[in-house]
């Protein structure tokens, strides 16, 4: 049987149903939101600016890798500009819950990013730029993930999606280079 320190944490429904019809504009944020509305916004125009440039950058090499093995290193810059895409479009989404308007404005989008859309190279070249543009997310994601904690769990649990696919995408990068080293995969 629940003690009464185990439910004081708990709204009781009718407290839930008063709470939900004041303040309709706000749409879903709650009085129990902790975060702060105007930063979370803020941030994760800068997660939507980031995951954008990263579509652009593994765009263009998937079109331009050349040599014996583009077609496989392509498809796989193919696939993590997808992945990046869905990134950007859920952050995107977040914002708008929160009552912002996503800036998908291309004015500005590289000083609002964390990461650099990069200059392209040789194969190997790519796959470094790529590799650190990764490292740059994953280090910035963890500062995220910790900095919304409890405040804001809808936004920390989405960066945490994030985090594991970028996470995901620095092993494939890692694995092409390591492969290369010492036998001709990458050209």
């Amino acid at each position: 049987m629940p003690t009464d320190t185990a439910n004081a944490f708990l709204s009781d429904v009718k407290t839930l149903r008063e709470r939900a019809k004041k303040s309709l504009d706000d749409g879903a944020v709650m009085p129990s939101y902790k975060g702060d509305v105007k930063k979370t916004v803020e941030l994760l125009q800068a997660v939507v600016a980031t995951e954008l440039v990263c579509v652009l950058r593994y765009t263009m090499h998937s079109i331009s890798v050349e040599g014996l093995t583009s077609e496989s290193v392509g498809a796989e810059f193919a696939e993590h500009a997808a992945s990046e895409r869905k990134h950007m479009l859920a952050a995107a989404q977040r914002i708008d819950q929160l009552g912002g308007v996503p800036n998908f404005n291309p004015e500005g989008l590289a000083t609002r990013s964390a990461t650099e859309y990069g200059d392209g190279g040789n194969l190997v070249e790519m796959v470094k730029q790529d590799l650190i543009a990764e490292r740059i997310v994953i280090e910035h994601y963890q500062e995220l993930i910790r900095y919304f904690g409890d405040n804001d769990p809808t936004t920390r649990i989405m960066l945490e999606g994030f985090l594991a696919d970028e996470e995901d995408h620095a092993t494939d990068l890692h694995d092409l280079l390591v492969a290369h080293e010492g036998k001709p995969f990458l050209s």
